[in-house]
């Protein structure tokens, strides 16, 4: 990996050489070379004010420009989605309008928003009252009118009633009636107006405890909700009228119209007058009518307008918020008139930062140009690795467990291969397969018009990994057709079975009776297998001897990087004292497992493989009899043991008492190597620091190597274990898909029945999708995460890094407010 170079590929072992970097910009081209930068977004900017507060740093106004700016932005977003509107994806962009002429116009339109708002609350309420208004009108008049016709109809019967039973007492009652004072006659009040429908009974009971009875109280039920003027939302009133009688009753019957917040409207006993006034209502309601629709195509057409340079004037502002909180991070010098900036950047990009520098000093017609300094610091780098749309998924699952140390070995190499076959030896079926690689293509061809759009979170998450997942489809295929199970039934793609009948006897035979009469099966498990009473023993054996394979394989994957580690980092000691045992340690024992495995699989022994591995501990000995595999097994396996026995302490011991010789000779030696420096305070500070606190504790060291080697001494037995998850797996998922198949797809089949059939077919297809195809997927996604986290990262990963965070205006798409 050369320095310097302007396009290198893509490398994904080793993250990208970085380099700490000073720049010195003048204040007049600040601006745009940190506008510039972000476009680039190569560069990580440092805090040199970390200890200001944000209201003591230099361009605190700016920043509260910019967010009174995104405040009116949201503003205007809540009112587009009130009205229904969304902003283009799209925007116009010929306006080439720059922040201040921004901050204007967005005033303007929030000002002229905001009365409009306000017009059309006003027009609203005016317009719900008069609703009101007319339905009290409506309902109160049918009160009066019934009433009227009412008392109209009992005078005729009461007259009539006098005319033909007339007495001698009737002319002087009538007489006495006629002579009394129409002053002391009582004068009944009323009171109209509406109240919410739930609060009715409430009302009518507080109406006439309050009074004691001496109210009259008629209702009416609106059919059609109305618009509350209080609140602005439908709701289900009644009409009323309340009769009463005295001053202090209708102060009574206010208050409690008041506190159940039903509105009062004045109401005409005159028939005349309530007619006019019901003219008059209606006229006005039209007016208002006519001019709210007017304001609202007024309000929507402003809102358009907004909507087409919404997207460019967000964008904006969120640039400028960024560019302003980015030149808070740099230190100011007001006397040299200059800005000082720090931060990382890759190697590949000297180049191109340089020319973004020079660009801008030429646009800003600066008459100085920035300087750019490349630092030598101690302090260990960020990471940063290159990914495309292919490999930055499966180096996320990597960076979930941890961020890659600057530069150490980058497992999301292997883990493009590793994982989804992994995967797809415990999801192992080319029916499912192919069922999950024709959804996951379904995201992939559709990917730009997902990616421009804003998914649910299952759904993004399933999107954003979609090429796992075609990984792992392409894998299951591939185990499935070794398997020989397309969803659970196996075929014989590749030729006939290598068995047949003996005889016409056998042909019901599940145990006896098969003899091989052709070559062995060319790919994959013999067809004939499935179905038998052998199948089960037999597939356990096999992937049970496969798991182990696989998993020492990945276990001495990630030992053998950790020697390309230390080898990397110049690190001895850890190829000696840590790569060296380890790889003797775990092939001493599961290595030599691994063996015997491909031994017993090519001569065929009937050797018991538990009794060799138990009895090379107990008694390694005893001769091994009939479980004997090659000549020579029985030296090979005391000499093993005797390796695995000296590898622990070769872990334990030699490394804290090298560490500590390491140390004491650098530590003789530090007085004098700062001599060479003196002439350079700068770099002097920073050596002298990091030797300062470096303090060196044996037993600390000696603690931590301790439980380190019990870790990997444990770790191998148990990792070596955890990889017996693939065979439990990839058993669990043949045997269920075959259950399906047997239990629920035959079984309606066999009932010679339409409806059954149905009914069969679609409980067969919702327990593969719901049950093998989503939650066995996840199962095994997370048993195939587990091992590379646990089984293959401990074996070399620290994982201790922090990732590569330039400052990049590509970015601020994604980021929410």
């Amino acid at each position: 990996m050369g320095e310097g170079r302007s396009s290198p590929t893509m490398d994904l072992l080793r993250s990208e050489p970085m380099q700490l970097v000073q720049l010195i910009i003048p204040i007049e081209a600040a601006h745009r070379t940190i506008s510039y930068l972000g476009d680039l977004g190569l560069f990580q900017f440092k805090d040199l004010n970390a200890e200001k507060s944000p209201f003591q740093r230099t361009y605190a106004a700016q920043l509260k420009r910019c967010g009174e700016m995104a405040r009116k932005l949201r503003f205007f977003r809540d009112q587009m989605t009130k009205a229904g509107l969304s902003p283009p994806a799209w925007c116009s962009r010929s306006d080439g309008i720059d922040l201040d002429s921004l901050e204007v116009k967005l005033g303007e339109l929030e000002a002229e928003l905001i009365e409009m708002n306000a017009n059309h609350d006003k027009l609203k309420h005016g317009y719900s009252e008069l609703l009101e208004y007319k339905l009290v009108l409506q309902k109160a008049g049918e009160f009066f009118h019934t009433a009227q016709s009412s008392a109209a109809a009992q005078q005729k019967a009461v007259d009539a009633q006098y005319s033909v039973e007339g007495s001698i007492d009737s002319p002087l009652l009538l007489e006495q009636e006629m002579v009394t004072d129409p002053s002391k006659q009582v004068k009944l009040g009323y009171v109209s107006g509406l109240v919410l429908r739930e609060k009715a009974m409430a009302f009518e009971r507080i109406l006439f405890r309050a009074t004691r009875g001496n109210v009259f109280l008629r209702q009416s039920v609106v059919e059609e909700p109305v618009i509350d003027p209080a609140s602005g939302e439908e709701v289900e009133k009644n009409v009323f009228v309340v009769f009463f009688s005295g001053e202090r009753a209708k102060n009574k019957i206010t208050k409690i119209c008041e506190a159940f917040g039903a509105n009062l409207y004045p109401f005409k006993e005159d028939l005349g007058k309530q007619f006019q006034m019901i003219t008059e209502v209606t006229g006005r309601l039209e007016e208002l009518k006519t001019t709210i629709d007017v304001g609202l195509a007024h309000h929507s057409n402003l809102l358009q307008t907004i909507g087409y340079q919404f997207e460019h004037w967000n964008i904006l502002v969120k640039k400028e918020k960024s560019t302003y909180h980015t030149l808070n991070m740099l230190s100011i010098d007001v006397s040299k008139k200059c800005l000082v900036a720090e931060g990382w950047c890759p190697v590949f990009a000297t180049n191109q930062i340089q020319n973004t520098l020079q660009q801008a000093m030429i646009d800003s017609n600066a008459l100085v140009g920035p300087i750019f300094h490349v630092l030598k610091t101690k302090e260990s780098p960020p990471t940063y690795f290159r990914t495309n749309k292919f490999t930055s998924a499966f180096q996320e699952i990597v960076d979930a467990y941890g961020v890659a140390k600057y530069q150490e070995a980058n497992p999301g190499v292997y883990t493009i291969i590793t994982f989804p076959f992994l995967f797809a030896v415990m999801f192992g079926d080319w029916g499912h397969g192919i069922c999950l690689a024709l959804a996951t293509l379904y995201f992939i061809i559709r990917e730009k018009k997902f990616s421009s759009q804003k998914l649910g979170d299952i759904t993004e998450m399933t999107f954003g990994g979609r090429y796992v997942l075609l990984m792992m489809a392409l894998f299951s295929i591939y185990t499935g057709l070794i398997y020989n199970e397309f969803f659970s039934v196996p075929f014989e793609l590749f030729g006939p079975s290598a068995y047949a009948c003996r005889d016409l006897t056998c042909r019901d035979a599940s145990t006896a009776g098969l003899v091989k009469v052709r070559p062995t099966y060319p790919f994959g498990v013999d067809p004939k297998w499935h179905g038998t009473r052998s199948e089960l023993p037999f597939l356990n054996s096999l992937k049970m001897k496969m798991s182990i394979l696989l998993g020492v394989a990945q276990m001495n994957l990630g030992i053998i990087l950790s020697y390309f580690n230390a080898k990397f980092f110049q690190n001895e000691l850890n190829i000696w004292y840590q790569f060296v045992p380890q790889m003797i340690f775990l092939n001493s024992l599961f290595g030599y497992l691994s063996l015997l495995i491909i031994v017993k699989w090519c001569t065929g022994s009937q050797a018991d493989l538990y009794h060799v591995m138990i009895y090379m501990f107990l008694s390694p000995t005893d001769d091994l009899g009939e479980n004997q595999l090659f000549v020579g097994q029985k030296f090979l396996q005391i000499l093993l043991l005797l390796s695995a026995l000296v590898a622990v302490p070769w872990m334990l011991f030699p490394k804290p008492f090298l560490l500590k010789k390491q140390h004491q000779e650098r530590h003789q030696g530090q007085s004098y190597a700062l001599l060479h420096n003196s002439d350079d305070p700068l770099e002097m500070e920073p050596h002298h620091k990091s030797d300062s606190h470096e303090e060196f504790e044996f037993s600390e060291v000696f603690v931590h190597q301790l439980i380190h080697t019990i870790e990997f001494v444990l770790g191998a037995v148990s990792n070596t274990a955890s990889y017996l998850r693939l065979w439990a797996l990839s058993l669990a998922h043949s045997e269920l898909s075959s259950v399906f198949y047997d239990k629920v797809l035959l079984l309606a089949w066999g009932f010679n029945n339409v409806i059954i059939l149905v009914v069969g077919v679609v409980v067969f297809v919702c327990a593969t999708v719901g049950v093998l195809l989503v939650m066995e997927t996840l199962s095994a996604f997370l048993h195939a995460l587990r091992l590379h986290w646990v089984e293959f990262q401990n074996k070399f990963y620290e994982g201790d890094g922090y990732k590569f965070q330039p400052f990049s205006f590509a970015q601020l798409k994604d980021d929410d407010e």
